[in-house]
């Protein structure tokens, strides 16, 4: 099954907001994100942000280097041993600044989302990256062994 069709079947099972003014990809982000899903969430929202071409652009983009930054704090977690996704913490880390700065652009909620909330979550959360980040000499645990990952609520 393509990806395309994969997604498409997820939003179709999922949808049960039919009359929601949101878009379902959005929706289906939370739901992702929410169950601990993030590359899943990164992925549907992605399939809404790469055919939007209004003011939610950099919004949705924001949102897609929030999922991903957990991503790489999921693959640390998983796999601290790895060559690779040992050295996965300040990489996320920049995602976290990067979704931050592309949220600062809009008010305080949208698309009723608090972002006020969304933006102190990526600074807190970059912190731990970076605090466990940078020790060395030993396995370094990642922040989502040592914390539970973040809850997203729409008002």
């Amino acid at each position: 099954m393509k990806k395309n069709e994969r997604l498409e079947t997820w939003l179709t099972e999922w949808d049960v907001e039919k009359n929601s003014l949101l878009p379902r990809e959005y929706r289906a982000y939370f739901r992702c994100f929410n169950a601990g899903d993030f590359y899943e969430a990164h992925d549907v929202l992605e399939h809404l942000w790469l055919q939007c071409q209004d003011e939610n652009h950099s919004f949705y983009q924001a949102l897609i280097q929030f999922a991903g930054a957990f991503v790489h704090l999921q693959k640390h977690a998983l796999y601290p041993e790895h060559p690779t996704h040992r050295r996965r913490l300040c990489p996320g880390a920049r995602l976290f600044a990067l979704a931050d700065a592309r949220l600062a652009a809009y008010p305080a909620v949208h698309l009723n989302l608090d972002l006020l909330e969304v933006r102190g979550l990526c600074s807190l959360w970059s912190q731990r990256a970076l605090r466990v980040g940078t020790e060395t000499g030993r396995t370094l645990e990642s922040p989502l062994t040592a914390f539970d990952p973040p809850q997203l609520v729409l008002s």
